[in-house]
């Protein structure tokens, strides 16, 4: 039905094109995931602490956020804030700023849903040996929120790490960046799309595979 030229697959786009790019789409996840998870806690725990002043903006961040498409976010982002700041920013600096503020979103309520989960006698047995509502969240409520969370964060992480590829809204060097120059260079459009549908379903297929054992193994131990 087509004609594929396969000999478009070789090492050199591989070497030239395609690690640059897993590179940092790679870095990206996880600059974004890590970034994402603490603030996400950080708004999950205002959204928690039953104080109005500190639920509200909270709220409206986590809410607003999961409002927006990502793209009109990251767009957004890399066009306003040369202006806002008088100077310009890259377009990598602004992906990963941009991913950890839209992703915080989605961890923040991951996390409240974990620790709202934990039963509130664990809370209560932290406050009658006299912890704070700080060392409480630390020592009891956190680690047990992580753990039961740990699948449908690492399934937010694969999705974020499908997402990556919006950068290329604003030219930063993702991989799908990488098959679509590698593409353009060789003539073979097509050729470098299939690639890249292929190694992003071969990649995020095995992630979601491995986070199945993973919460398999965690619900047999429990």
């Amino acid at each position: 039905m087509m004609n594929l030229d396969l000999s478009f697959y070789n090492q050199e786009l591989i070497s030239n094109f395609v690690l640059k790019g897993l590179y940092f789409s790679l870095q990206l996840t996880l600059e974004a995931a890590i970034g994402g998870i603490l603030l996400g806690t950080l708004l999950a725990l205002m959204r928690l602490s039953g104080k109005k002043w500190l639920e509200m903006p909270a709220a409206i961040y986590v809410n607003g956020m999961r409002s927006i498409p990502l793209v009109m976010v990251i767009l957004w982002f890399f066009l306003l804030m040369p202006a806002i700041i008088g100077r310009p920013i890259g377009a990598e600096v602004s992906a990963v700023i941009t991913f950890i503020a839209f992703e915080a979103a989605y961890f923040s309520e991951i996390m409240r849903a974990g620790i709202a989960a934990i039963p509130r006698g664990q809370v209560h047995a932290g406050q009658a040996l006299g912890m704070t509502y700080a060392q409480n969240m630390q020592l009891v409520l956190l680690p047990q929120a992580l753990r039961n969370m740990l699948p449908v964060l690492l399934t937010q992480i694969i999705i974020l790490f499908q997402d990556t590829s919006l950068v290329y809204a604003i030219g930063a060097y993702d991989l799908l960046k990488g098959f679509e120059l590698a593409g353009k260079n060789f003539g073979r459009p097509i050729e470098a799309y299939l690639a890249a549908t292929v190694l992003y379903f071969a990649l995020c297929f095995t992630l979601s595979w491995l986070v199945k054992r993973l919460h398999r193994k965690i619900a047999i131990i429990r």
